[in-house]
């Protein structure tokens, strides 16, 4: 009857060994995860981005369905001026010439960085934009714009 108390009371718990090797495998899975993460964090900043500039493509679409033509400037193509389209991670969508739209972000993505979208004419009077311009890295862009 002794014996059986004994071995039953012989492991109680997890041993000191033991939990190093789980504490170190955590801290190995964390020192993978976290880059990943600032790397999605960067790409969904980016895709905001993309998201403030719809306004202003639609914008460029419409003038030059209009007038033949791709205007200039944020007040030709009738939206906000520059620097009050802003977001979380952007500091401001500019239309300039030829239509190009220029993203510029904070540093959230990358301090300055620009996306830039270039439109081009498709058939059917449409427009067709390009947005592999600008100076975001490509990991950080969506997949049509790399």
């Amino acid at each position: 009857m002794n014996r059986r108390n004994i071995a039953r009371n012989v492991q109680k718990g997890f041993t000191l060994i033991e939990l190093m090797i789980v504490v170190a495998i955590i801290g190995i899975l964390a020192a993978v995860a976290l880059p990943a993460y600032q790397d999605y964090t960067k790409r969904a900043r980016v895709s905001e981005g993309l998201g403030l500039a719809s306004g202003a493509k639609t914008a460029v679409a419409e003038y030059y369905a209009t007038k033949g033509t791709y205007p200039d400037d944020n007040t030709k193509a009738g939206i906000a001026q520059a620097a009050s389209i802003t977001g979380n991670a952007v500091t401001s969508v500019t239309v300039s010439g030829s239509g190009l739209i220029t993203v510029v972000f904070t540093s959230l993505v990358s301090g300055g960085k620009t996306l830039v979208l270039t439109p081009s004419a498709a058939s059917g009077g449409s427009v067709a934009w390009n947005c592999k311009g600008g100076d975001v890295e490509a990991k950080y862009r969506p997949s049509e714009c790399r």
